[in-house]
């Protein structure tokens, strides 16, 4: 017999206590709906920093490092590309891609930087040899993003152009993850221990679109907010110039 009806319950508490039993509890139900699951960029331009870097390099660990320490900033959201060149030394970086090393290639004409090199530091674009200090940026964003998970695998965005928007918008977006360990077992840091945050799991652009002020254009992306063996996914849309590559805004999406 159920324990439930070993108290010599009435039937009436019984039935409720069935019913309270069937229904999920509410933080678990809100936790699950989409539509608490949303973020919207500030009125000023958040500071985007890119990281080019392989677990095959001796000097990027420093890097990744100070990578990791700009979490918690929400003034700075950071993105760490794994590029693939370094492979070929002994130690095949797990995060690396070609489609990282050809956004660095494609970066050198309006980075400043001129070659590819790692570890490599760009600041809203821009090729950053300077100290760990952040080079400052105060100023108003021509562009506000906003993104909506639509369910666990799809994310919605607006980009609404304002005064001053370049005649043509570009967009790409990441998939980063946090806290990834490696134990290298040959190459140039062969016998250390790696941490990595902010790691690029899967990176996309869309197509170009001219911009119209005060017009919103909306887009749909195949973004998953699941990520690798309990790895939550985090989801970072940047908006940029289409002419130069320019960042002009950044948002992220945490759920």
């Amino acid at each position: 017999m159920n324990a439930i009806f070993d108290f010599n319950l009435p039937r009436v508490a019984v039935l409720l206590c069935l019913l309270l039993a069937a229904v999920p509890p509410l933080q678990a139900q809100s936790a699950a709906s989409p539509l608490t699951c949303q973020a919207r960029s500030p009125a000023r331009q958040v500071q985007l920093v890119e990281l080019y870097t392989s677990e095959g390099c001796s000097s990027c660990p420093p890097a990744d490092r100070w990578l990791s320490s700009l979490k918690g900033r929400p003034e700075v959201l950071a993105a760490a590309f794994h590029v693939d060149y370094w492979d070929r030394l002994g130690w095949v970086d797990r995060f690396g891609s070609a489609r990282h090393t050809a956004r660095q290639a494609e970066q050198q004409r309006s980075s400043g930087a001129g070659f590819s090199y790692t570890p490599q530091v760009l600041v809203n674009g821009r090729d950053w040899r300077g100290s760990a200090t952040l080079p400052a940026l105060d100023k108003l964003a021509v562009v506000q993003v906003g993104l909506q998970r639509q369910d666990a695998q799809q994310v919605s965005v607006t980009v609404a152009a304002g005064r001053g928007a370049p005649a043509r918008l570009g967009l790409w977006w990441a998939l980063l993850e946090d806290d990834h360990q490696s134990a290298v077992a040959a190459g140039e840091n062969q016998g250390a221990r790696l941490h990595h945050d902010h790691v690029v799991r899967q990176y996309q652009r869309v197509a170009d679109w001219a911009a119209v002020d005060g017009a919103t254009q909306s887009i749909k992306l195949a973004a998953a907010h699941n990520g690798e063996a309990g790895h939550k996914a985090r989801l970072l849309v940047v908006v940029t110039d289409a002419a130069t590559g320019a960042p002009l805004q950044a948002v992220q999406l945490d759920c």
